[in-house]
This record gives structure tokens, C-alpha cells and sequence, in this order.
């Protein structure tokens, strides 16, 4: 699947850009209670990075020595910003291979795809040598895989209600902790989470 962005306007049927919210009714377990923040969609199907699902016991440092970027010895001068970078599980798909979502003061020509003003994403082993060596974007986050929507398969979910959606932003992409990016994301919508609770478990 490409992953290049499509051009769109404010009365755009496609959500590049924006973030979407599970409901509370959200069947597949893999997405119960995720924000994703949508990297490219189009008539062929979307790609989206879920932003609140932590790696368990995985490091910026820890994948930057895994990955053989840096050797284990040096890992002690890694710039100190490195060690807060969090890696996240970005969906099931290609869970192997590293996305960076990061501001848009990086770029590396060919592979860095703008996705809005305040976010980029880049996939390249290029952009975690830079981060490595203090010249990487100044806000950036790692995911190890994505979330992958064939045709058609987004819009059949968002009319079964079983997503909302709103801009994204880069404070709730880069600065919120992961750990109530969902209930911020909701309040976003308009959304108080105890009120939808209660009405899921009214449903």
C-alpha cells in the first residue's frame, strides 16, 4: 500500500490529519480505546499510527543499540532528549518496522512525508541516525507498526459509529502522555469519557 497523501479541502471526505477516537463499542480488542492520528488516506485505503499504546519495556536508546545505530558503550552520550522519546506499538501491521512521527523542522528529501503543518512522518533508518546524533526534528515520536485500512474499509467503520473524529494537534501527539491521550482526545470532541462510559453501558 502507498502512503502517499492526497490532496484535500476542509469539506474533504478524507481524514489525513486527523485523529480518530474508538468508541466505547469498538468489537476488535486491537483498537479498544485507541487514538490513532491518520497519516494518509484515500480512495485506496488509510495508514495511521496509534498514539496511545506504550512498547512494553522498550527505549529509544534500547532500539537505537538494537538497531546497531549506536554501540552499546555510547549509549551513555546519546543526547538527553533521546532518552524521553517514546516508542510506541503503531498497529499490527509491519509491527518490525520503525515510523517516526516528528515536527516539521526535519526532513530528508524523497523520504519525509508532510502530513500536515505541525507533523511529519518519516520511515527511514536516516531519521533515527539523526535523532542519535542531536540532529533530529526537536519533538518526534517511534512506532513500531501501523494500523492499515483497505478501500472503502475506514468509511464502513466510521458509519457503523465505531470511530469519532477530530483534528490532531501536536501537543496531543508529541507532549500529552500517552496514558490520557484518549481521555484528551474525547474532551477534544466535546466528550466527557464518564459520560460515554455510562452510556455504553447503557447501550
Amino acid at each position: 500500500m502507498s502512503f502517499q497523501q492526497t490532496s484535500y479541502g476542509a469539506d474533504s471526505p478524507y481524514l489525513d490529519g486527523q485523529v480518530l477516537v474508538a468508541m466505547p463499542g469498538m468489537v476488535d480488542e486491537r483498537f479498544a480505546r485507541a487514538v490513532i492520528y491518520i497519516c494518509a488516506h484515500s480512495s485506496e485505503g488509510a495508514m495511521g499510527i496509534i498514539l496511545n499504546r506504550p512498547a512494553a519495556n522498550v527505549t529509544m536508546p534500547d532500539l537505537l543499540v538494537q538497531l546497531e545505530i549506536v554501540p552499546e558503550l555510547e549509549r551513555i552520550r546519546l543526547p538527553e532528549q533521546v532518552g524521553r522519546m517514546q516508542v510506541l506499538m503503531g498497529g499490527p501491521v509491519e509491527t518490525s518496522r520503525g515510523f517516526v512521527l516528528h515536527s516539521p523542522d526535519f526532513h530528508i528529501a524523497q523520504s519525509t512525508l508532510p502530513i500536515d503543518d505541525s507533523v511529519c512522518l518519516t520511515a527511514t533508518i536516516d531519521i533515527l541516525r539523526a535523532i542519535a546524533q542531536g540532529r533530529g526534528p526537536k519533538n518526534a515520536i517511534l512506532a513500531l507498526g501501523y494500523a492499515g485500512w483497505g478501500a472503502g474499509q475506514l468509511e464502513l467503520e466510521m458509519q457503523a459509529n465505531g470511530w469519532l473524529n477530530c483534528p490532531a494537534d501536536a501537543e496531543l501527539i508529541f507532549t500529552t502522555p500517552a496514558d490520557i491521550r484518549y481521555e484528551m482526545a474525547l474532551r477534544r470532541i466535546g466528550i466527557e469519557p464518564a459520560m460515554l462510559s455510562m452510556e455504553a453501558g447503557h447501550a
